[in-house]
């Protein structure tokens, strides 16, 4: 959540104070505020324990970083020269796992692919999927193929004005042959 968000729930929740102080019921105070009721019914409960200091945000939520600012701007470092840099010389793709492995080398603090790449976000950085490709691939060989066999591979199918379509009905019981399949399982209604 935002900062300019957490600062609305905060004056919401100040505002139920200020109406619970009036004695006006938790119900109303969901109707007034455009909050749900339950929301309502457990900031009175909080503000009945302990006041208006009961209701006041404690932060975001979640665990806190492993790392600490110093470390992340580290890291961003880290980022900015690359995977080549940190021994990925394959491509310069940085996946959420090359990340997790490069703070455990560089922090020795364990990350999760997903935690990883929520703190790539943190960071203004985003992961990549690295191209999966035959290693043994010809570039030249494949636009050959796609110029001259492919051109001839890909041919046009039969005009259209040439064909039709209707939809088709089961004949009638009456209709069939008398040797034909099943014309004596259903004898027409008289």
């Amino acid at each position: 959540m935002t900062a300019a968000g957490r600062q609305r729930r905060e004056a919401v929740r100040r505002q139920a104070a200020g109406l619970f102080e009036q004695k006006i019921k938790p119900l109303e105070v969901a109707q007034r505020l455009r909050g749900s009721w339950k929301s309502a019914y457990q900031w009175h409960q909080l503000w009945r324990d302990g006041g208006v200091r009961a209701l006041a945000s404690r932060g975001p939520g979640g665990s806190r970083c492993r790392l600490s600012q110093r470390c992340l701007e580290k890291l961003a470092a880290c980022l900015e020269q690359g995977p080549a840099a940190h021994g990925w010389a394959e491509d310069q793709v940085w996946t959420a796992a090359r990340v997790a492995t490069l703070i455990g080398r560089k922090f020795h603090v364990s990350y999760s692919v997903s935690g990883a790449t929520r703190l790539m976000h943190r960071i203004g950085f985003s992961p990549q999927v690295p191209a999966r490709r035959v290693a043994e691939r010809d570039e030249q060989a494949v636009t050959v193929w796609k110029e001259a066999t492919w051109a001839e591979v890909k041919e046009h199918g039969r005009p259209a004005e040439g064909t039709s379509a209707s939809r088709t009905r089961q004949a009638s019981p009456a209709g069939r042959p008398k040797d034909a399949p099943g014309a004596g399982a259903a004898a027409p209604r008289s």
